[in-house]
């Protein structure tokens, strides 16, 4: 199983970055998808999540109406679109995937950091 994440790095307030993870190793149209991210010195936070067949997603309050989470079960690939960026949204980005089955799976990236900063 591999979650790869790609898309992190530096940009100023204000911009936009768009992270990918690009699954493989299991049934990527299974499971929910999610983005979480861990701040210097805080715990890890979930930021946005996706069903399994897409629709209806979840988001952090804090990322309402600036991040979009989509997902591409042709290309086993989560995307996380993040626009107007804030110095407190630095973090390092870790996408999850997650089977809620007769025995749960939960696998993690090795995270991409995105750094907001002038």
């Amino acid at each position: 199983v591999q979650l790869v994440e790609s898309g992190g790095g530096l940009v100023q307030p204000g911009g936009s970055l768009r992270l990918s993870c690009a699954a493989s190793g299991f049934t990527f149209s299974r499971y929910v998808m999610s983005w979480y991210r861990q701040a210097p010195g805080k715990e890890r936070e979930l930021v946005a999540a996706i069903p399994s067949a897409g629709g209806s997603t979840n988001y952090a309050d804090s990322v309402k109406g600036r991040f979009t989470i989509s997902r591409d079960n042709t290309k086993n690939t989560v995307y996380l679109q993040m626009n107007s960026l804030k110095p407190e949204d630095t973090a390092v980005y870790y996408c999850n995937a997650k089977w809620v089955g007769v025995i749960p799976r939960n696998y993690w990236g090795q995270g991409t950091q995105v750094t907001v900063s002038s």
